[in-house]
């Protein structure tokens, strides 16, 4: 168990802030303490302020001053990714889950702070290009797969930023797996090689974010984003498999902020969203807290009991220690508490990056995300590394191996009849053991090799969803559907630039889709690809139809997403051979 980290960053002075005549009134102290004026308490010490605080500390795990660049103890954005970015890295090459969101007011440097510019990068760009180096960097003998998804929550909806232009919806559900807990159903996620392909996904879904103007910037982002790492490595060590995964959340949530009366009626609601999802978060981190500290407490009475051998707590501690219940953890209130379920108590190593204005003006606002950041300190995680849970068992039943070689050991040194039984009946299930290792074992290698050559060789990407499997392409494609009710496979044939010859296999020429049939000609059409336009040709009036037409010519078959070309070989005879054209 660990407590979620929390750094806090302090942005310059904007132009509107100098212009009100702002002063500057947060003070960083050291590396973790942080000190900001109480401008609420001024002048001389009179006879009723007297006894409040003119100045309020805090510490954190980290404090970074980044007011200005003249200052020695300026925070750069290459500082913010050493400290906490590298920490995501090795967190998810152990196999944990990671969660890294930042938090504060609208215009105090969220979005700066995750995504950067393209002169200073933010934390999210840094980690997906550290994540992409390690994996070319690392031994021979280790397989990695990358899948990124990327959404926003915007009035409490969530809409896939990754998604295609005709499919662009605010209506994709949140549902609950068993044992995987929230996700959000089709959802599209994307199979990535190299930082190049992360970059372009990333730079789509920030183009597609809803943003708008406020009182506090012109480019507010008016949603929660969460950009998702889903990181799998597979080894083979000393013959035995290992496989772990680790999903990376990287959050960007939308800034709080005032309404003011000049407000539209959009931006007031959208704000109300917004605070409505925002304060269903403190909810979470105070309830998360009080339930921390309680744990604690309780630890702690524990801890003097069995120091002081037969004491006992007093009646009053251990009522308090046993019977209170936890506080309920209101995470179903909102969407964006439900997705980072695992982020707030949960299975995750979570850093909250809070940042603040240390302007005057905004004192109200920058206590308010200063008491936040210190009750999510005192969040508890339970992170456990994610397991294959068939690796698992194999090196349970390693384990079981050597205890059962270990009783054999010992059965053999006796001589007595019943010794021989048992002797027996531990080499049978020592021999069934190892047997079991060895499929599980060969299983697990064929799937790795089988799966990783597909997917570097024709740039596929293979994943569970619900109950089926989807197959994802960036290259033109086409799949091969049977009538045949026996036949239970599909192939996929990708589309080359240039020609694609479809025929028989005793064709003259080698044809590049080969299929089987009676009424398939030897040479019975043509596929061009020229430039993304994709075009269809029967050859020597083969019989081929387009939807449900037949063509005799040239035909274009680019279709997008959701409509797709149905292609039919044969028409005449029962034994139909379809071809389904997926054009990206």
């Amino acid at each position: 168990m660990a407590n979620v980290k929390v750094a806090v960053r302090v942005r310059p002075l904007s132009k509107k802030e100098e212009e009100s005549n702002a002063t500057n009134i947060v003070e960083i102290k050291g590396d973790n303490g942080l000190s900001i004026k109480n401008i609420k308490v001024n002048g001389p010490e009179s006879v009723g302020d007297k006894h409040r605080e003119r100045v309020k500390y805090f510490n954190f795990d980290h404090c970074y001053y980044s007011v200005d660049k003249t200052q020695p103890n300026y925070a750069p954005q290459e500082l913010i990714f050493q400290d906490l970015g590298t920490e995501v890295l090795n967190s998810s090459f152990d196999g944990y889950n990671v969660s890294l969101f930042a938090y504060g007011q609208t215009g105090s440097g969220k979005t700066y702070t995750m995504m950067g510019n393209p002169h200073e990068l933010g934390v999210i760009p840094r980690i997906c290009e550290g994540l992409c180096s390690r994996v070319d960097d690392f031994e021979d003998g280790v397989t990695f797969k990358i899948e990124v998804s990327y959404l926003e929550i915007y009035n409490e909806r969530v809409r896939d930023l990754l998604a295609a232009p005709d499919d662009v919806k605010y209506t994709l559900k949140v549902r609950e797996h068993p044992k995987e807990g929230p996700y959000v159903q089709d959802l599209s996620r994307h199979f990535v090689t190299d930082y190049a392909m992360v970059t372009m996904l990333l730079n789509k879904g920030n183009i597609n974010r809803t943003t708008a103007a406020t009182h506090m910037h012109d480019a507010s982002s008016r949603s929660h984003a969460i950009f998702t790492l889903n990181f799998i490595q597979a080894k083979l060590e000393n013959g035995m498999p290992s496989e772990i995964v680790s999903k990376i959340n990287l959050v960007d949530l939308a800034g709080s902020e005032r309404a003011k009366y000049n407000f539209s009626k959009d931006r007031l609601q959208e704000g109300a969203n917004i605070n409505k999802s925002l304060v269903t978060l403190g909810n979470c981190i105070s309830a998360l807290a009080e339930n921390s500290m309680r744990l604690t407490s309780s630890n702690s009475v524990e801890s003097l009991v069995s120091d002081d051998g037969d004491a006992s707590p007093s009646p009053r501690n251990a009522t308090t220690a046993t019977t209170k219940k936890s506080a309920f953890i209101p995470y179903r209130n909102s969407l964006l508490t439900w997705l980072l379920r695992d982020s707030l108590g949960g299975n995750a190593k979570t850093i909250m990056i809070a940042t603040i204005s240390p302007a005057s003006t905004n004192f109200n606002e920058s206590m308010s995300t200063l008491r936040y950041a210190r009750r999510a300190k005192r969040i508890i995680n339970n992170a456990i590394i994610n397991e294959d849970p068939n690796v698992r068992l194999i090196r349970e039943l390693r384990l079981e191996i050597d205890r059962l070689r270990q009783l054999l050991s010992c059965a053999s040194l006796s001589s007595s009849q019943n010794s021989l039984v048992h002797d027996g009946a531990i080499s049978k299930m020592l021999q069934e053991n190892e047997q079991r290792i060895d499929q599980l074992t060969e299983a697990w290698v064929d799937k790795w090799k089988e799966a990783a050559t597909i997917m570097r060789e024709c740039n596929v990407g293979i994943r569970r969803e619900s109950v089926g499997v989807i197959v994802e392409s960036e290259l033109p494609h086409l799949i091969g559907m049977d009538d045949d009710l026996l036949s239970t496979g599909i192939i996929l044939y990708h589309i080359k630039e240039g020609e694609t010859k479809i025929g028989r296999s005793d064709a003259e020429n080698e044809q590049d889709i080969v299929l089987f049939g009676p009424g398939i000609e030897q040479q019975h059409a043509l596929v061009e690809n020229r430039f993304g336009n994709v075009t269809l040709s029967p050859i020597n009036g083969a019989l081929c139809a387009v939807n449900g037409m037949d063509i005799q010519e040239s035909t274009p078959i680019t279709q997008g997403r959701f409509h797709k070309s149905v292609i039919h070989m044969d028409v005449d005879n029962k034994n139909t051979i379809k071809l389904l054209c997926y054009l990206q």
